[in-house]
């Protein structure tokens, strides 16, 4: 378990690595969601540990510009542990934001 000494003498827990974080969130949605692992966009530390966003493939399609994709907000714990996700958003793989 990742702990240090905090004043006081109490123990906290330690924030994984954002890479470690990175990794993490990818992986455990892709198998709680049993898509393809896509890339993270975003990663923020939060006080509680991490969130990212996520990408994924939902629905695979050919050609694969028209593959269903979707954008997961992903809460970790600081050891890197899945604790909530949403999905924000849902798009075609080839689809272009525009602003």
């Amino acid at each position: 378990m990742n702990t240090q000494e905090s004043e006081g003498g109490k123990t906290a827990s330690k924030r994984i690595a954002i890479s470690d974080a990175l990794q993490c969130a990818s992986d455990q949605l892709a198998e709680l969601l049993r898509c393809e692992p896509g890339t993270v966009s975003a990663m923020e530390a939060t006080d509680d540990g991490w969130t990212a966003v996520v990408e994924v493939v939902e629905l695979e399609r050919v050609p694969d510009t028209m593959s269903v994709m979707a954008s997961y907000r992903v809460s970790l714990g600081s050891e890197g542990q899945l604790v909530g996700y949403e999905r924000t958003r849902r798009y075609a793989r080839g689809q272009i934001d525009r602003r």
